[in-house]
C-alpha cells in the first residue's frame, strides 16, 4: 500500500484530537519528530476548543515561541481575542505588535475577555487566581517538571506536545540529589508526568515535513529507535543545486557537491587532539557555508525553486565560546545563523554546516555524549547537512569507558547518546571527504 504522508498524518492528528476533547483524561501526550508540525497541533487544538465556545491557557517554554503562537493564533482566529501574558514593561515584538485581535498585558486579570491567554512556564507560575478547564503545553520535552508542578493547579487537563529526541532540561546545578525520585524537579515535565500517571494516552506524529528524504534513515534510527518516523516528501521531490555549476578541485567543493546529491557530507579534518576553539575546524566551517552562498545555492521543493539566501543557511556548534569564533570566522554574512544546539531547537534552514560536538576531543563527557545535542544539530535542515569534524570520532566512542555511576530507579534514557552517536558516525562515513585532499 503507497503510504500518504498527509493522509496519515491527518489520521494521527483526529486520533489525538478526539483523545484530548474527549475529556476522558486528565493529560495527553503527543511525541513528535522534527518538523512534523507540532505549532501546527497546537494551533489547530486551540482553534478548535474556542470555536466551541471553551477558553483556554497555552504554555510555551520562551518568549519566542509565545510570539510564534500567538501570532499564529491571531490569523487563525481573527474573531477571537487572543491574550499574550507577559512580563512587567514587556514591548510586543513585530510580529504582534499590529495585530488588532491581540492583548498584550502583565496582569492576568486584564486578559479576562480572552479566549486564549498564552504565556511563557516562568510567567504562569505567578498566576494564583485564576484556572482553566483546558491547557495546551508546547514543547513539554524541554520544560522541567518542577516548573509544571508549580502551574498544575490552573488547569483540569492538558495537551503535552514535544519532541523526545531533543535536548532535555538542564541546569548548572548538579542534580545527583535528585536522581532516581519520582520528583526529580530535572526530569522533563513529560518524564515526570508519565512517571507518575502511567496509564495516560501517548500519541506519535508520524511524519516530518521538514526533513528531506534522505534525513529519515539517519535521524530516525539514532534518535527515534522505538517509533520512528517518514518524511513528507519522496526521492528526488527536493533538490539542491548550484548556479555556478563547475565544482572545484578542493575538499569544500566536493563536500558541498556530496551533501548536494545525497543530503549528507563529512568534511574530516586530519585526527588531533585540539583546544575548544579549534582555529583549524573553525575555518572550515565557516569555508563551507561562505562557499554555499558563492556558489549560488538553490533549493527546489517540488515544481517551486528559490536561491538559499544568507537567512537560510545555519551553523550550529555545541559551545558558546565555538559560536563566538564562528560568528568572528563569518564576519561580512550577517544572515547566516550561528549559534548552539539549545538556541537552534525549533528553527530551519535550507542548509546548515556544524562543528561536530566530538571533534578533536580526548574524552566523550555526558555533555558531549548528549543525543538531543546531536539530533538538534543534525535535524535544522530542509535539504542538506555538512558536518565538520576531525578523524577519530568512532576510536574516541569505541574507548569510551562504561562504567558510569548507576542511580536506583532512575529510568533508563533512549536513546542512548553513545549509541546515537555511533549510528551517526557510521552514517556520515559513506559521504566522508578528507580535507586534506
Amino acid at each position: 500500500m503507497t503510504f500518504d504522508p498527509a493522509a496519515e498524518a491527518e489520521k494521527a492528528t483526529l486520533r489525538i484530537l478526539g483523545d484530548f476533547r474527549s475529556g476522558a483524561h486528565r493529560g495527553v501526550v503527543v511525541n513528535s519528530p522534527p518538523g512534523a508540525g507540532k505549532s501546527t497541533l497546537v494551533v489547530r487544538a486551540a482553534s478548535e476548543l474556542v470555536q466551541d465556545g471553551e477558553r483556554l491557557m497555552i504554555v510555551a517554554q520562551t518568549n519566542e515561541q509565545v510570539d510564534d503562537l500567538t501570532a499564529s493564533l491571531a490569523r487563525r482566529l481573527p474573531g477571537a481575542l487572543i491574550g499574550r501574558l507577559s512580563a512587567g514593561g514587556y514591548v510586543p515584538s513585530p510580529r504582534i505588535g499590529g495585530l488588532p485581535n491581540v492583548a498584550c498585558d502583565d496582569k492576568v486579570a486584564n486578559l479576562a475577555g480572552c479566549a486564549i491567554t498564552i504565556a511563557t512556564a516562568a510567567k504562569w507560575a505567578y498566576v494564583k487566581d485564576r484556572s482553566w478547564e483546558w491547557a495546551i503545553i508546547d514543547e513539554a520535552y524541554q520544560m522541567r517538571s518542577d516548573a509544571l508542578l508549580a502551574i498544575a493547579a490552573l488547569f483540569e487537563r492538558a495537551l503535552f506536545v514535544g519532541d523526545p529526541g531533543q535536548l532535555d532540561p538542564f541546569s548548572v546545578v548538579e542534580n545527583d540529589r535528585w536522581r532516581g525520585l519520582t520528583w526529580d524537579p530535572m526530569q522533563s515535565a513529560v518524564a515526570g508526568l508519565l512517571r507518575n500517571n502511567p496509564g495516560l494516552p501517548e500519541h506519535q506524529l508520524p511524519v516530518s515535513w521538514r526533513l528531506p528524504h534522505s534525513a529519515a534513515p539517519l535521524i530516525a534510527p539514532a534518535f527515534y529507535p522505538f517509533t520512528g518516523f517518514r518524511t513528507g516528501t519522496g526521492p528526488g521531490d527536493r533538490e539542491l543545486t548550484f548556479s555556478t555549476r563547475a565544482f572545484g578541485r578542493s575538499p569544500v567543493d566536493a563536500v558541498l557537491e556530496t551533501a548536494a546529491a545525497s543530503g549528507w557530507g563529512f568534511l574530516e579534518l586530519p585526527a588531533r587532539h585540539t583546544m575548544r576553539t579549534d582555529g583549524e575546524a573553525i575555518a572550515a566551517v565557516a569555508g563551507v557555508a561562505r562557499r554555499f552562498i558563492e556558489r549560488g545555492a538553490v533549493a527546489r521543493s517540488g515544481s517551486s525553486s528559490s536561491p538559499v539566501t544568507q537567512e537560510r543557511v545555519a551553523v550550529g556548534a555545541a559551545h558558546r565560546d565555538q559560536v563566538a569564533a564562528l560568528q568572528a570566522a563569518l564576519t561580512g554574512l550577517p544572515g547566516i545563523t550561528v549559534d548552539t544546539a539549545n538556541r537552534l531547537q525549533g528553527r530551519e534552514y535550507d542548509v546548515t554546516v556544524i562543528l561536530h560536538p566530538l571533534s578533536g576531543r580526548r574524552d566523550a563527557t555526558a555533555f558531549h555524549l548528549e543525543a538531543g545535542r546531536l539530533c538538534v544539530l543534525t535535524s535544522r535542515h530542509r535539504q542538506a547537512c555538512v558536518v565538520v569534524g576531525r578523524a577519530g570520532i568512532r576510536e574516541l566512542l569505541d574507548a569510551h569507558p562504561s562504567a558510569e555511576p548507576v542511580h536506583l530507579h532512575d529510568p533508563v534514557k533512549f536513546p542512548d547518546g553513545w549509541a546515537a552517536s555511533q549510528t551517526v558516525i557510521s552514517h556520515l562515513e559513506a559521504h566522508r571527504v578528507p580535507a586534506s585532499a
